[in-house]
């Protein structure tokens, strides 16, 4: 690795962590020994770039610095190739066609050098399964995700009951083969997955679930890893 990309990498490294990160965490992931850690954080500090700690402790970047955001390396250039191929494969016809966009822009900006990573890229997607209908105005499910709105679903079980429910959605979920709500639900008071395919009805309502930003993403989290602990070992 160039010793440019090298410390590009270890801000970036450091830019995704909200802890500190140590020389050795550091070393280890750019596959390098922490004496040249060490020397590389010396530089970049040198060069004025806010970062914090020492060695032993652990490095953190200031959270108001700035960097050109479009300074992609060949592995993020794939990366966001195989997302936006996953989506496009997947997703419905908005997301689709933001996944789409979103490489035309990367496409226009990067230098040529970096281009054939775009059009000739070393990983690519299964193409996805699920069908790009559903009765489920996606759109409006992710508005009732981001401004915390309540749902109601008319929803149609696996064994063919049909039950009213108010939900709060935490996330648009996507399987390999099916789309889904993952909610808060009121009937059932605890989380739920509803398969957009079996939902009738859907409709975002005027009323919230009056809880702050984030906090019901935190409660689905904890009752996620919860749910993990359950489950027995293999």
């Amino acid at each position: 690795m160039r010793r440019a990309d090298r410390l590009f990498q270890i801000i970036q490294i450091l830019r995704r962590s909200s802890r500190p990160v140590t020389a050795a965490a550091l070393a280890e992931e750019i596959e390098v020994s922490k004496r040249t850690v060490y020397r590389d954080v010396a530089d970049l500090i040198g060069q004025r770039v806010p970062i914090v700690g020492e060695a032993g402790l652990g490095y953190l970047l200031d959270r108001e610095y700035d960097m050109p955001p479009l300074m992609l390396t060949p592995d993020e250039i794939e990366a966001v190739v195989l997302g936006a191929q996953w989506v496009a494969g997947r997703g419905d016809a908005v997301l689709t066609n933001a996944a789409r966009d979103v490489i035309a822009k990367i496409a226009s900006v990067i230098p040529e050098r970096l281009r054939p990573f775009i059009d000739e890229p070393s990983v690519g997607a299964k193409p996805g399964g699920i069908a790009r209908e559903d009765p489920v105005d996606t759109s409006e499910l992710r508005r009732a995700v981001r401004e915390g709105r309540k749902m109601h679903l008319r929803y149609r079980s696996e064994a063919g009951e049909e039950t009213d429910r108010i939900v709060w959605p935490v996330i648009h979920g996507y399987g390999e083969a099916s789309r889904l709500i993952i909610a808060w639900c009121e009937v059932r008071q605890g989380f739920r997955h509803f398969r957009t395919d079996r939902v009738i009805e859907a409709h975002v309502l005027d009323a919230t679930n009056g809880l702050r930003r984030g906090a019901l993403r935190r409660r689905w989290q904890l009752w996620r890893e919860e749910q993990n602990r359950q489950r027995p070992s293999e």
